[in-house]
């Protein structure tokens, strides 16, 4: 593993041990100190005081690449010319170009590229998807996405403001590192977009990058998707929701905050919950290691991935290519 930030301490690397032919034996860090005491306390048997180093070691079969966008493919790189597999944090990368230039690498050897899309992993979104094929809706009439987040105490001190928001590091703003797994996991259940526009800007002021967008996207079987994103919006007026209307109901579910989802159909009301497991990344890692062993299928790889993060860089601008 390289990088010991805060989504590896409960969320993802303690998995690792958890789970039948699977151990996580080397940590690095560009600040030794942190891998040092991050292996400390996760019992890790190795540490590497040069990042690199993680990849270079032969007991290490496949890197989780834990660090800010910013670096991913650089790593991802070097680890594809060792002939390893590679586990990325999402987004996989700053912008769709270097998606492809990681994908293309490591096609060309024959490796497997794997992201943290890992909602697609949860019953939660197995849920959700099983009701959308089930046909219980009918023919979908559209989607609305809306996510408005309140401003971070960090995002208003511009001397030292969080990597999230700063897009050498991040691709963009809280856009990539939250909207990405909205568009995600309605990519996994709906298909890939056949059409996205989009609008990007900033509103707050409190940093660089874009805090309010909004786009229009079709999917397959022309369903309409209409998303928009706010991230300085007032706390008593923040919200988490996906809308799905059909012929015959809607079914309404949260991306992060994980409510019960809401299937409504006339007159009838029905909610369903279901629980989240300790290390929300573990059913992801699970399968990863059961493809790496020819058991099982990852449904996050390297390929749809990049189509995330080509409909992210189309709605902030960054490229004015259609799909």
């Amino acid at each position: 593993m390289i990088g010991t930030g805060n989504v590896t301490e409960l969320k993802s690397a303690p998995s690792f041990n958890k789970i039948v032919n699977s151990r996580l034996v080397a940590v690095g860090n560009r600040t030794p100190k942190k891998a040092e005491d991050y292996a400390a306390r996760h019992g890790i048997p190795t540490v590497h005081r040069d990042p690199f180093d993680v990849i270079r070691d032969p007991e290490v079969d496949i890197v989780y690449i834990a660090t800010p966008p910013g670096s991913h493919m650089d790593y991802a790189l070097e680890t594809i010319k060792a002939g390893k597999a590679l586990y990325i944090e999402k987004p996989m990368a700053r912008t769709w170009e270097e998606c492809k230039i990681i994908n293309e690498a490591a096609e060309k050897v024959g490796l497997p590229v794997f992201v943290a899309y890992y909602r697609r992993s949860l019953d939660y979104f197995k849920k959700v998807k099983s009701i959308i094929e089930s046909g219980s809706l009918g023919k979908i009439l559209h989607i609305n996405m809306q996510q408005y987040y309140a401003a971070r105490p960090e995002d208003y001190d511009p001397k030292n403001l969080p990597w999230r928001v700063i897009p050498e590091d991040a691709g963009g703003g809280y856009f990539h590192d939250l909207g990405c797994h909205a568009l995600d996991i309605l990519f996994h259940i709906f298909g890939d977009p056949l059409e996205v526009s989009g609008k990007a800007t900033n509103i707050g002021g409190l940093y660089a990058a874009e805090d309010t967008l909004s786009a229009t996207l079709v999917l397959p079987k022309n369903i309409m998707v209409s998303g928009s994103w706010n991230f300085v919006t007032p706390e008593p007026f923040t919200k988490d929701q996906v809308e799905v209307v059909g012929e015959k109901g809607k079914l309404k579910f949260s991306i992060f905050s994980f409510k019960p989802m809401t299937l409504s159909s006339g007159l009838h009301q029905e909610t369903k919950a279901t629980l989240q497991p300790q290390h929300i990344q573990m059913p992801h890692i699970k399968s990863i290691v059961s493809e790496l062993n020819g058991t099982g299928h990852c449904p996050a790889t390297g390929e749809s991935s990049a189509v995330t993060s080509r409909v992210m860089d189309i709605i902030t601008g960054k490229i004015k290519s259609n799909i």
